[in-house]
């Protein structure tokens, strides 16, 4: 493989589209934090509330690049379709993301976390950033989940 294929050209290689992906999802990522912050703390909107609007942010940029260049080629040719389903995968990931910030929130759902509660980082970090070791946490494993869930249920398929 050529270092020139890992960023040129539309691919149908996993292994590709997964290095493609990680720059993607790290852009997207970077959107999705500074709204998430920039709302958290200058509006000083609950944790979860600041997250949703990370998320639109990040799904419209992982969107719009993934498309042009980590995969070539839906299933569907409608775009309108084909972006529902992109965003219903990640919805589902938005869903996991609070489930994984809610022990380190102050104001979660349930109350205070279960990590804010019982101050596990101890004098490391003040109790009202536990939710960005939350949100990097989810970062990760909601990164497998979207990329993989699009491959094999967008993508696959369309690759033949």
């Amino acid at each position: 493989m050529k270092i020139k294929e890992l960023f040129v050209g539309d691919t149908t290689n996993t292994f590709i589209q997964f290095f493609r992906s990680l720059f993607v999802g790290g852009v997207a990522t970077v959107a999705d934090m500074l709204v998430m912050i920039l709302i958290r703390e200058l509006a000083h909107a609950p944790e979860g509330v600041a997250a949703v609007f990370g998320f639109i942010v990040g799904l419209a940029v992982n969107y719009i690049i993934s498309t042009f260049w980590v995969f070539a080629k839906a299933k569907v040719n409608n775009r309108v379709l084909d972006f529902i389903g992109f965003g219903v995968i990640g919805i589902i990931g938005l869903g996991l993301t609070q489930l994984i910030i809610e022990p380190f929130a102050v104001e979660g759902i349930f109350g205070k976390g279960f990590f804010v509660s019982n101050q596990i980082f101890g004098s490391l970090l003040p109790v009202d950033k536990y939710y960005i070791v939350g949100k990097v946490l989810a970062v990760i494993i909601v990164y497998m989940w979207n990329f993989f869930a699009r491959k094999f249920i967008l993508y696959r398929n369309a690759e033949k």
